[in-house]
């Protein structure tokens, strides 16, 4: 139950009586379990279909640092947050300590977000940074939750111009890779038709990803 009471010089104060708190609590503890089970669940769908090209993106990036090559990466609005983070933990360290492994978020650089956007539009804000900085011999690695963003599409396409191996980490259900899934030599779908929870799944693959390269690149320390 709800009660108002009178505060001196804070006037209505509404005060939740202990029983009734304690029914919120119950209720949010309830919900905090659910969510919990559905993001589990939805990792452990997207491990048992991708399984293969999960191992498959660990080779080629280690490939590719071996190579002497680089790992772009992109996405939009919370995948932007994941490529700054996975290209954090590649040049910095993840679990070991370790020479710097370079990757490269194309979404930090605001001079050069909003110069492109400017002059070419929204679109090509990542095309023109994998034209100018990706090499035949790098790694697209392009993040985007529906797979149908336009400039994720028109950065894909620079990629394969280049001749640079492309992957693409995307979710859903009805339309698995959305108009990036043509596109990109590996697809990793997370066969889930929540957002936060295919956003979730993403990030665990990034650190799975981080903490297999670091091993097969330098072992145990």
């Amino acid at each position: 139950m709800i009660t108002n009471v009178s505060a001196p010089g804070r006037g209505n104060v509404f005060c939740l009586t202990g029983l009734f708190f304690l029914d919120i609590v119950a209720s949010m503890k309830t919900l905090i379990s659910a969510n919990q089970a559905r993001s589990i669940k939805a990792q452990q769908a997207f491990v048992e279909a991708e399984a293969d090209s999960i191992v498959r993106l660990v080779e080629w990036t280690v490939e590719t640092f071996r190579g002497g090559g680089k790992l772009l990466i992109f996405g939009n609005g919370g995948s932007a947050a994941d490529a700054q983070h996975l290209a954090a933990e590649f040049v910095n360290r993840f679990k070991l300590d370790r020479a710097p492994l370079p990757a490269l978020a194309l979404t930090t650089d605001t001079s050069v977000l909003t110069s492109i956007g400017n002059d070419y539009g929204f679109d090509q804000v990542f095309a023109k940074q994998v034209q100018a900085l990706g090499r035949a011999e790098d790694l697209a690695l392009a993040i985007s939750t529906s797979g149908n963003s336009e400039n994720i599409v028109q950065a894909l396409r620079a990629a394969g111009k280049i001749g640079m191996r492309t992957v693409g980490l995307t979710g859903g259900v009805e339309s698995p890779g959305g108009r990036i899934g043509p596109l990109v030599d590996l697809l990793l779908n997370v066969p889930s038709g929540s957002t936060p929870h295919i956003q979730e799944t993403h990030l665990w693959l990034e650190h799975v990803v981080c903490d297999l390269v670091e091993q097969e690149l330098f072992g145990n320390g």
